[in-house]
């Protein structure tokens, strides 16, 4: 079960970003099975064959997210792992099928820089997927997040260092100005 059932919350309702609900995620929602069942009818005669390796993904799909990225492993027979840093993140998008919608669950796609135009890790049977991919957003831009409260950027300092610097060369320029001014005349 994914942590989002926990609490007495309202299941299809965004959740605030907040780190220890999003690091508590360590399974896909139980509506994923729904939707592999769902694919599954999709095949008709062959739903045998179709449903079983889609069971085994969704009994063995776990994800961890961690002080340093996240990760998602799934699969008995072939076993796949797939561990990706906050830094390497690219971009983060969210796709939800009619089906999703309706199970209230979606897709959190996050691509690296790999000369792979596909995602590198889908985090599937995500409630709260708005969430995860804001809360995944804030670690990719280098945001700390510390007992709760987001703190400023990493790169925020040199952010206020760079409009100081712009605003005197402003005020350099204005003065440079008016001493031209007065030359002329």
């Amino acid at each position: 079960m994914s942590a989002g059932h926990e609490g007495g919350e309202a299941t299809r309702g965004e959740r605030p970003v907040d780190e220890a609900f999003v690091r508590a995620i360590e399974r896909p929602h139980a509506n994923l099975m729904k939707l592999y069942t769902l694919q599954a009818l999709c095949a008709l005669f062959a739903f045998p064959i179709v449903i079983v390796p889609l069971w085994f993904r969704y009994h063995t799909l776990r994800y961890r997210f961690d002080a340093e990225g996240i990760s998602a492993k799934w699969g008995i027979l072939f076993r796949r792992e797939v561990y990706l840093t906050y830094k390497r993140i690219q971009d983060i998008h969210v796709s939800r099928n009619l089906f999703e919608r309706w199970l209230g669950i979606g897709k959190v796609m996050i691509q690296t820089a790999s000369s792979s135009s596909s995602a590198e890790l889908t985090l599937e049977g995500m409630e709260h997927h708005a969430a995860v991919r804001d809360w995944l957003y804030a670690r990719m831009r280098g945001t700390a997040v510390a007992a709760g409260e987001a703190a400023a950027p990493a790169g925020a300092r040199r952010e206020d260092e760079v409009v100081a610097l712009l605003g005197a060369i402003r005020t350099e320029l204005e003065a440079a100005r008016t001493a031209l001014e007065r030359r002329v005349r």
